[in-house]
């Protein structure tokens, strides 16, 4: 019995890193194709939309069967608790790549504004803090979600500059004001996806120590 309750566990470990793998998938090819200029990659990402939401839905009922069935207690019930929360972020991570995918319609529409330096920085840097946020939760490490928690400074502070440097285009030549602005949302729908992975370190601290620092900062 034992055995097999381990086993529905496992089994729900490795359809919440199925789900974080496509939700990074999605955030990685939406912002190549904004860079390369090539729309073609958008259709995948609103392909792997779906998937993250079926696997959600998955997920949810595998989760509500194992407490309504095995009744776990501690470490498990915080590991099966964490996981309901965790898909939570990553199918709105995934929400967030079909938001960019719209505004990437928009502006593959069009000539581009300016060579794109921050907004790849900003996407890598949230796609690395969403892959160690699910490390963490596979591995129980919540040095690691600490250590992640940390990086969405880094995320906050492109988004600033990427904001700075958009407003000049816009007060010095106002017929870009539409490609800024979209440019701005990316940069906008990027940045939430750096705090959807915040979230998932807290969760995995929650799970790991049974401590919630939700609202209290990184070292509360």
């Amino acid at each position: 019995m034992k055995k097999h309750f381990s086993e529905q566990l496992s089994g729900v470990r490795e359809m919440v890193l199925r789900m974080g793998g496509l939700a990074e998938q999605m955030t990685r090819r939406v912002i190549q194709a904004l860079v390369q200029r090539d729309a073609a990659l958008l259709a995948d990402v609103r392909a792997m939309e779906t998937q993250v939401n079926q696997l959600q839905i998955e997920i949810d009922e595998a989760c509500l069967e194992l407490i309504a069935l095995r009744q776990p207690t501690a470490v498990d019930l915080r590991f099966i608790a964490a996981a309901m929360k965790i898909i939570v972020d990553m199918e709105r991570i995934g929400d967030q790549a079909i938001n960019i995918t719209e505004r990437a319609e928009s502006l593959l529409a069009v000539p581009p504004l300016k060579p794109l330096i921050d907004i790849p920085r900003m996407a890598d840097i949230a796609q690395e803090m969403l892959k160690a946020s699910l490390d963490a939760f596979v591995n129980g490490d919540d040095e690691l979600a600490y250590a992640t928690i940390l990086r969405d400074d880094q995320v906050d502070q492109l988004k600033d500059q990427v904001f700075r440097e958009l407003l000049t285009f816009m007060m010095s030549d106002p017929t870009t004001i539409p490609r800024a602005m979209d440019l701005i949302l990316v940069s906008r729908h990027i940045e939430r996806i750096g705090d959807h992975a915040t979230n998932i370190c807290e969760d995995v601290i929650f799970m790991v120590k049974g401590k919630d620092v939700r609202h209290q900062g990184p070292l509360a």
